[in-house]
């Protein structure tokens, strides 16, 4: 793990625990599952490009899918 990974991984980790909160109050499903998987693709995804798309892809989410 590098350090520009590492990074990365706390600033999605913190967006998802922001979203989670909200999705939870507000009884929203979309989210809560994102911001859960926001908090948990880091270890998941190798390669600095692929952790950025697919976080950025997860903070889009519940704008774009909205049930």
């Amino acid at each position: 793990m590098n350090p520009t990974s590492l990074v990365i991984g706390i600033f999605t980790g913190a967006i998802g625990v922001g979203y989670f909160i909200y999705g939870k109050r507000q009884a929203k499903f979309a989210p809560l599952i994102a911001g859960m998987m926001l908090c948990v693709y880091p270890y998941f995804v190798d390669g600095v490009l692929w952790t950025i798309v697919v976080g950025l892809a997860l903070i889009a989410a519940p704008f774009v899918i909205d049930f």
